[in-house]
């Protein structure tokens, strides 16, 4: 069995992060192992406190996975400190870890923002050179840019721009838009596939980019492309929320098992 080790923060609402990772690596019927950056207090309404988990602890943590049960591919997402991203990096590369995929997370669905100033300058200088590919939503691809991004002949320069910048492969995710979830992949040294699919008519948004990046991982831990991970993550997130589930009173969870319930 391959295996995906989650580099990311814990959700307690069971949504996003760490739980959405685990639920998406199982579904797709890999080995979930974690690595925990910070706890959250929250829920689909909001993020109310994090409480950082100390660099050394999550460098141990990551140690004693590669010692034991080597992931055949990663997947990091809150990354909330510098201090923290430093480690992170220390213990990949120590480890001689590939199939990197690197979520930069921001700012929650619901606004918080998960990321100290300073860290994202270690985020983009350590994590990201050891990255397979980083999937920015359109914010997060504006905040890594310094411009706005108007449409999709903007999207795809920001991908593009970003591949070169940082020398890896680039997925702008347009889930952000307004009229569809169109998403593009840059590969460092030449190379853009659009991935266009339309809206799904579903309000409950908590975790999809969670979701979406631990699905790449899992797709190249079996071997698969870059092209054909992406396009079979963007297939299950689509079935993720297609499937309706509707929790709580904010922006709800997705059904992360839709692919393995039974019919009839």
């Amino acid at each position: 069995m391959k295996s995906v080790l989650s580099i990311a923060g814990s959700d307690s609402s069971g949504g996003a992060g760490i739980q959405a990772d685990i639920k998406t690596i199982e579904s797709l019927h890999l080995f979930a192992q974690t690595a925990i950056t910070a706890l959250t207090a929250q829920n689909t309404l909001g993020v109310a406190s994090v409480a950082e988990v100390a660099p050394r602890f999550v460098e141990e943590q990551i140690d004693a996975v590669f010692a034991d049960i080597r992931p055949d591919a990663v997947k990091i997402g809150m990354v909330s400190s510098a201090p923290i991203a430093a480690s992170i990096a220390r213990a990949l590369r120590r480890a001689g870890a590939g199939n990197v995929v690197v979520d930069p997370v921001m700012v929650a669905t619901s606004g918080a923002r998960l990321i100290d100033e300073d860290a994202v300058g270690t985020l983009t200088a350590e994590l990201f050179s050891l990255a397979s590919v980083i999937t920015p939503n359109i914010p997060e691809a504006e905040a890594l840019l310094g411009r706005s991004i108007e449409d999709e002949e903007g999207q795809e320069g920001a991908a593009c721009a970003l591949a070169d910048r940082f020398g890896c492969a680039v997925l702008v995710k347009g889930g952000h838009g307004l009229n569809d979830a169109n998403d593009v992949l840059a590969q460092f040294g030449g190379g853009v596939r659009w991935f266009k699919a339309a809206r799904v008519d579903n309000p409950n948004t908590h975790g999809t980019g969670c979701t979406l990046s631990s699905a790449i991982a899992c797709g190249l831990a079996c071997g698969c492309s870059l092209e054909e991970s992406v396009a079979a993550a963007k297939s299950y997130l689509t079935g993720a929320l297609g499937a309706g589930l509707d929790l709580g009173k904010g922006s709800g969870p997705l059904d992360h098992m839709w692919n393995n319930r039974l019919v009839g």
